[in-house]
């Protein structure tokens, strides 16, 4: 079977369909975004491009941009209030056709929780169904941290929570949809992998996913072929079915 006919034929018996967060369920880099607001974007978002390149290590990166933008409590709050994030076209109309079949949603992401808590009542995401990490701050609002204990705080820790869901729910066809490093390594453990390129196009995502796409909305997608795509998914249906409709965009 080629490399897309499988990860369509896993899309259409998916028991549970994981999503990142930044860059493909809303359209920006939100810790970027909270840096512009801070007053520290050009800084973050260097390191954010080397993290995105698997240059850094999760973990080194997330602790140098959140060294650098010190987020206090009330800009936070601030920063929720008066920037909220901006959902990715089609993804709404994706996770409701997902939960009328019955399929969770999972939002798996190395952001910050609370940013991403507003996105998921959006979604009607439950809130155990997002796994992402967690700020600490001192009794006066000061950046105090953050909850290193969360897997999503290091390399290998989107791996590590699709993994759990899967012993914890038993789970046989995990689908992952994401647009970064961190994603494309979590498969394995995630029985799929399908790359997103609708906000940005990450190079190594593109040459090394079994399959992308560009948009959702509408529930059509254009596939990027990479060397190893042999038919690619293309379209989203009510029944999770598929059209095919390739373009090339090598």
């Amino acid at each position: 079977m080629a490399a897309g006919e499988e990860v369509r034929a896993i899309w259409k018996i998916a028991d549970a369909v994981c999503f990142d967060v930044d860059s493909t369920v809303i359209q920006e880099e939100a810790i970027d975004e909270l840096a512009k607001f801070c007053g520290k974007g050009d800084q973050v978002a260097k390191i954010t491009k080397e993290a995105m390149k698997g240059s850094l290590s999760f973990q080194q990166a997330f602790a140098r941009r959140l060294e650098i933008i010190k987020p206090q409590m009330n800009q936070i709050r601030d920063f929720i209030r008066t920037k909220p994030p901006r959902l990715t076209p089609g993804i709404k109309r994706l996770v409701e056709v997902l939960h009328q079949r019955s399929v969770p949603v999972y939002l798996i992401s190395g952001g910050l929780r609370g940013v991403i808590t507003p996105v998921a009542l959006e979604l009607n995401i439950p809130l155990q169904n997002v796994y992402a990490n967690r700020l600490k701050f001192f009794f006066n609002g000061e950046f105090a941290g953050f909850d290193e204990n969360e897997p999503t705080s290091r390399n290998g820790g989107k791996a590590e929570v699709i993994r759990m869901l899967k012993e914890k729910h038993g789970y046989s066809n995990v689908v992952l949809i994401g647009d970064g490093a961190t994603d494309l390594e979590a498969s394995p453990p995630a029985d799929a992998f399908i790359g997103y390129g609708g906000n940005v196009i990450r190079e190594e995502v593109k040459s090394k996913a079994k399959c992308c796409y560009l948009s959702l909305s509408d529930f059509t997608v254009n596939p990027i072929y990479t060397s190893q795509v042999g038919s690619c998914l293309t379209s989203y249906q009510g029944d999770l079915g598929f059209k095919a409709e390739p373009r090339d965009l090598s």
